[in-house]
């Protein structure tokens, strides 16, 4: 199965606790108040000087083709918002809090708000700790991340799983000659939502609000973490392993009255990992492998590899010219079967490093067994200082009409956004 990719930048949800038992029209009430105060704290901070980052942003997603579903809506435009500041108490102590909030005219789920980011980070000789909500990132592939397992992926923001939910955690740091080891302790777990019944890109059957976890602790099982990481000459090294709820719930089939859903259901598993880049002057290869085992499904192998190379000043111009080339696989069948079992995917990124900062992506990915493609392309480019300016167009092609890609057949799009930063 081709799995949605996307090259956007990596930026390291909590849906307020009031809105889960709430009904669609109810909740998008609540997320409209706490986008509305976020953004007068936004606003409030800035005018009074605060040290303070973030944008403004509308967004438009224009879709050629009529929905698959009668409930879908036709197209879809939202304006979004993130705020990120930084406070230096003391030269060992500082804090750091990012929130991002959208609301969006066709799906209501899609209407969230999320602290990103909210966590205090003190340093000590050869480490440091922090405490509270962070977003970590693992990994060196471009397609699949297969080892990055600590945040929630948030997918109604985006199914590509470069946008992610805030993790509350324990983080502890240490770094000597012998690399670096970071320890994770994760004491709250945070749920996948899904796209709402009249929203593009969502799967057949809807998606249950509530899910079933395998522990009895359900969101306050206490997950934990540890990382080792190292460079060697051209070769930059990583060894994690995880121990908790699984962050991909399965998607179990349930009749609940006269409809079918599904129903999120979290395991226990121990994941550990190992990654890989290797530098050689213009080509860069890496490697991400997974070996997951899942209490009462036994052990299974993923990995995802290839190479990245790149020509610099193309034609005597200043711009670089990427190609990318990656293989995926995963042995995981069934209800655990993941979108990129046997795919590979190829790309160009083309980068004119000129003042505006304009960068293109396109990248093509096809599933092996079946037949099934998926591009993206992605253009970005500063209009001036404050400005800047995001062009995506996806494209799917489904040929299994048994596999899941087949519900987004008619979803292909073209999405713009515009970003105010100050």
């Amino acid at each position: 199965m081709c799995r949605i990719i996307s090259h956007k930048t990596r930026r390291t949800e909590r849906h307020d606790s009031r809105t889960k038992s709430l009904p669609a029209g109810k909740r998008s009430c609540v997320n409209s108040r706490l986008f509305g105060a976020f953004t007068l704290l936004l606003l409030q901070s800035h005018s009074i000087g605060a040290s303070t980052d973030g944008y403004l942003a509308a967004q438009t997603r224009y879709f050629p083709q009529n929905p698959l579903y009668a409930e879908q809506s036709e197209h879809s435009a939202s304006i979004s918002a993130e705020l990120e500041q930084y406070y230096e108490v003391s030269d060992a102590h500082q804090i750091q809090v990012k929130a991002f909030g959208r609301l969006d005219s066709a799906d209501s789920q899609r209407s969230h708000f999320d602290l990103r980011e909210a966590y205090w980070l003190t340093t000590i000789e050869n480490g440091s700790v922090s405490v509270g909500v962070q977003k970590i990132f693992w990994g060196v592939t471009e397609s699949v991340h297969l080892v990055d397992i600590i945040n929630q992926d948030d997918f109604v923001e985006d199914m590509d799983g470069e946008e992610k939910l805030g993790q509350p955690m324990v983080q502890l740091s240490w770094t000597e000659n012998w690399g670096s080891l970071q320890g994770y302790l994760l004491p709250y777990f945070r749920s996948r939502e899904y796209p709402s019944e009249s929203a593009r890109l969502r799967f057949p059957l809807i998606v249950h609000s509530d899910p079933v976890f395998q522990s009895s602790a359900g969101k306050r099982h206490v997950d934990w973490a540890l990382r080792w990481s190292n460079y060697f000459d051209i070769w930059d090294i990583g060894i994690s392993h995880f121990s908790g709820t699984s962050r991909t719930p399965l998607l179990v089939p349930e009749l609940s009255g006269e409809v079918w859903g599904l129903r999120p259901h979290y395991q226990q598993i121990e994941q550990t990992g190992f990654e890989v880049q290797a530098t050689l002057d213009a080509t860069l290869l890496k490697l991400e492998a997974v070996s997951v085992y899942e209490t009462g499904h036994g052990r299974n192998t993923a990995f995802v590899g290839g190479f990245e190379y790149t020509l610099y000043g193309l034609g005597g111009s200043s711009a670089d010219l990427g190609i990318i080339t990656e293989y995926q696989f995963d042995d995981r069948a069934g209800l655990r079967q993941r979108l990129s079992q046997n795919d590979i995917a190829a790309g160009l990124r083309l980068s004119l490093n000129d003042f505006n900062g304009t960068e293109v992506l396109a990248l093509l990915a096809t599933d092996l067994d079946n037949g099934n493609r998926f591009i993206s392309i992605e253009t970005e480019r500063r209009l001036n200082s404050f400005w800047h300016l995001g062009i995506e167009a996806r494209v799917f092609s489904s040929i299994d009409t048994t596999s899941p890609e087949f519900s987004f057949h008619r979803d292909d799009y073209l999405q713009l956004e515009i970003r105010r930063y100050f």
